[in-house]
């Protein structure tokens, strides 16, 4: 009988098998050419050879190599819905119809494999509770966060001090502005430092943010973890639905939890946990 494999394994290895031989090649094939300029191989314009064949390389590879990882995966992970999520989310594979995903190599074998695997995502997600979870879970700003901001703040009134009025040349334009910008930051972090507050408090009854009052869980449905954007741009949201007195009557709540203490798969697992304690205090 063939074990199943966890999402983060799956993960792991889509890393390895996929990303590891993307990057290396991307690095590698500009970095050969401009070895092989400075010693005189090949002329200068080689170099931006070298980025153009890298670059075109290293698609064929994860073209291939994603295929690969998609039928592993798929065959030997139960939850295959949390898998295509994470996937999707750490950059492993492109969303449905993206013009991007239909450059995916695949023979006729790969894709009769992936069409028997789409019986899978016919069965829900089967989770257990996290019983190391304490009765409560209260989420608020990460200190660890805020304190290299802070650091961050000082650093950068210390050098717009330094141009105003240290410097031998005095440079009034770019000093003012990090003084400024410096000042504006070191406020508003000192507030979030000082906010003890917890900004969402989650339980087996429901869950309760800075902008909503506490809301039972069987008034909320689709509650989960939203990531948007890409790189260093990419933020992580908490989101669900809810209705308040006509059953009809839906909103939508969104919180942002990038400067929390939590990630994206600690709230995940609080989130089903939580879910899960108050399906079976209802039985």
């Amino acid at each position: 009988m063939r074990q199943e494999i966890s999402v983060n394994k799956a993960i792991k290895r889509g890393h390895l098998m996929v990303n590891v031989p993307v990057t290396i090649t991307l690095i590698g094939c500009p970095a050969l050419a401009f070895y092989l300029s400075k010693q005189n191989l090949i002329p200068s314009w080689g170099i931006a050879v070298g980025f153009v064949i890298g670059f075109l390389v290293a698609w064929l590879i994860w073209s291939y190599m994603i295929t690969k990882w998609r039928i592993w995966a798929f065959e030997n992970v139960r939850n295959v819905h949390e898998l295509k999520k994470r996937a999707v989310q750490e950059k492993l594979i492109w969303e449905d119809g993206s013009m991007f995903e239909k450059t995916e190599i695949r023979n006729w074998e790969d894709k009769q494999k992936l069409k028997k695997l789409e019986r899978k995502f016919e069965k829900e997600d089967v989770y257990r509770e996290d019983h190391n979870l304490p009765p409560k879970t209260e989420i608020y700003y990460s200190k660890t966060h805020n304190y290299v901001e802070l650091s961050v703040s000082l650093l950068l009134i210390g050098v717009g001090s330094f141009l105003l009025f240290g410097s031998a040349e005095n440079s009034p334009f770019y000093g003012g502005a990090l003084f400024a910008f410096g000042l504006y930051s070191l406020v508003k972090y000192l507030i979030k430092v000082s906010n003890t507050k917890p900004h969402i408090i989650i339980d087996a009854n429901g869950i309760q943010t800075k902008n909503v009052a506490f809301k039972d869980w069987s008034v909320i449905s689709e509650e989960e973890v939203l990531q948007e954007g890409y790189g260093n741009t990419s933020k992580s949201f908490l989101g669900y639905c809810y209705h308040h007195g006509n059953e009809h009557d839906y909103f939508y709540e969104k919180i942002e939890i990038n400067e929390l203490n939590v990630d994206t798969q600690m709230l995940e697992n609080i989130l089903r946990t939580y879910r899960i304690r108050y399906t079976k205090n209802k039985k």
